[in-house]
């Protein structure tokens, strides 16, 4: 039995949940892996799957093994790409989940830019708004706007979101284009509700001009939890939206939305990129955190220090 071999197998098929599709994306028989993992256990003397005729999930044992078999395999990539040569750029699978826009509208489309440079990365991109469990689910890394509440999470912040607030054009026809924050509380004008993963709600806006500090809460007859249907719900006119400058800036261009209350200020929202305390920064996750700064200096540069 090769180790090396056998102990990637166990890992693989940790991260698919499957025999099967862990021998597709090593590009070995079903059986070639299903004998590496028995060999392994085996030789260890522990059960590490529990395996049914549908599912395969990893035991105790399992997953306290699996945690360090990713380290010692991210070691041995480092070990391998520290050699001279063509070698030396990093490689392997990175899994990584980002908000839906951001996503969109900035890491897709740069994506070209990124495999130019490190042509071996192959990455899995998660794209949602939803809390990832990082561990559970295998993930090397989020992007999140807002504050980090994980505090077992190393956090990097990477970018700050300058915020404004917009309507479509069909919306302000409707209900009337608002003065003062504090209109958007009148029973005939509607918010876009957006249903943050940690709470489950939509939270107020806090506006400032002055001393003047206003907390919009607004009604709503659509909340979403995506950003991207988020933007979708305004542009259609259905309500007013808080939108980072990255989203509205082609859509004010084009005319789809106009700003409001472009004499009051907002908060801007911090972008951070997490990762598990625990698990190796192999060079693969390294260079995707290099990128994703260098992209986000651009797009939404940090306006405060980092916290």
């Amino acid at each position: 039995m090769d180790r090396f071999d056998a102990m990637q197998a166990f890992a693989r098929v940790v991260e698919t949940g499957s025999f099967t599709k862990a021998a597709e994306t090593l590009h070995m028989s079903k059986t070639s892996v299903t004998q590496l993992v028995q060999q392994l256990e085996a030789r260890l003397r522990v059960r590490l799957l529990n395996r049914t005729t549908r599912k395969v999930n990893v035991t105790a044992d399992g997953a306290a093994y699996y945690e360090r078999v990713i380290r010692l395999l991210a070691d041995m990539d480092d070990a391998e790409t520290s050699l001279s040569g063509a070698s030396a750029l990093p490689r392997g699978r990175l899994r990584v989940d980002v908000p839906s826009p951001l996503a969109r509208m900035i890491l897709v489309p740069a994506l070209a830019t990124f495999h130019a440079r490190y042509p071996d990365i192959q990455i899995d991109m998660g794209v949602s708004d939803r809390i990832v469990d990082l561990i559970d689910e295998h993930v090397d890394c989020v992007v999140r706007g807002g504050e980090i509440t994980d505090q077992s999470l190393i956090a990097r912040h990477v970018g700050d979101l300058r915020l404004g607030v917009y309507a479509a054009p069909g919306y302000l026809e409707r209900a009337g284009s608002p003065a003062h924050p504090r209109e958007l509380e009148d029973t005939h004008h509607r918010i876009v509700g957006f249903l943050w993963a940690r709470t489950g709600r939509a939270l107020p806006y806090a506006m400032r001009r002055g001393g003047d500090i206003v907390k919009v809460h607004g009604r709503y007859t659509l909340a979403v939890d995506d950003g991207n249907a988020y933007l979708a719900a305004g542009l259609a006119g259905l309500g007013v939206l808080w939108l980072p400058d990255y989203m509205s800036r082609a859509y004010l261009e084009s005319g789809e939305l106009v700003p409001l209350f472009e004499d009051w200020q907002l908060d801007s929202m911090p972008l951070y990129l997490a990762y598990p305390p625990n698990r190796h920064v192999s060079a693969k996750l390294r260079v995707f955190i290099d990128w994703v700064v260098e992209l986000m200096a651009r797009h939404a540069p940090i306006a405060t220090p980092s916290r």
